[in-house]
């Protein structure tokens, strides 16, 4: 099974945080933060604008985006989860610099 997001959603695979704490505890999934970095995946066309047009979406496929932490629907796709957002709910495009 294959998704494809529609106007201007996109689908990110959430980047895995550390499981274990500074001082060496390991978290359990219930108490681990849901991750706010993730690599865009796919993208969608663009938002729909009022006048008909299609704005291009800022965001492509392999950015390394910000998102919030309550951003976006998570979904499982063939056994790998993805968050699948709004591009106005991705935050920032992470440069390397």
């Amino acid at each position: 099974m294959n998704i494809r997001p529609l106007h201007d959603r996109s689908s990110s695979s959430a980047k895995p945080r550390e499981r274990k704490s500074p001082g060496g505890i390991v978290i359990p999934d219930t108490a681990a933060e849901k991750p706010t970095f993730g690599k865009g995946h796919l993208v969608g066309k663009g938002k729909i604008l009022e006048n008909g047009g299609v704005r291009a979406p800022d965001v492509k496929a392999g950015d390394k985006i910000l998102f919030g932490k309550y951003a976006g629907t998570e979904v499982k796709v063939n056994g790998e989860e993805f968050v699948v957002m709004r591009e106005e709910d991705v935050m920032a495009v992470v440069e390397a610099g």
